[in-house]
């Protein structure tokens, strides 16, 4: 299909973006890939270059990317914006790098209360559940 990618009907479109049709539908309502026009008494076709632009997408989305920055990394695409789109990374950067340091906090602290869990003997209540209640 890598070699027949123009004259697509939505779902041949889909299936070679990897994503389902609703997909599309939805990511049109964004405005991501643009809608072609429906030919007089016709379907709308799709062709190689709305595949790679919902691939970009899908992969942009992958690396944290909201739609509405997936859409100004678009406008940026033809290359000669490093700097702008740059900096729409540097912002996810530093939020995925905010989220990894709470992920830190959070593994050591359920590490401890599923620690002191294991050390627990008789009929005292669990630390865990106790932990819980007191925030």
């Amino acid at each position: 299909m890598e070699n027949n990618l123009e004259n697509l009907t939505i779902g041949a479109f889909a299936k070679a973006a990897g994503v389902n049709v609703e997909t599309i539908r939805f990511y049109q309502r964004k405005g991501l890939p643009l809608e072609p026009d429906r030919p007089y008494g016709s379907i709308r076709r799709y062709g190689g270059a709305d595949v790679a632009r919902v691939r970009f997408v899908k992969s942009a989305q992958r690396l944290g990317f909201s739609l509405d920055e997936i859409g100004e990394l678009l406008k940026l695409e033809d290359g000669t914006h490093c700097s702008e789109a740059a900096q729409l990374a540097a912002l996810r950067l530093n939020d995925v790098r905010a989220k990894l340091s709470d992920l830190t906090r959070i593994e050591a602290a359920l590490s401890k209360l599923v620690g002191e869990c294991g050390a627990h003997q008789g009929n005292v209540s669990c630390p865990l559940i106790a932990a819980l209640h007191c925030c």
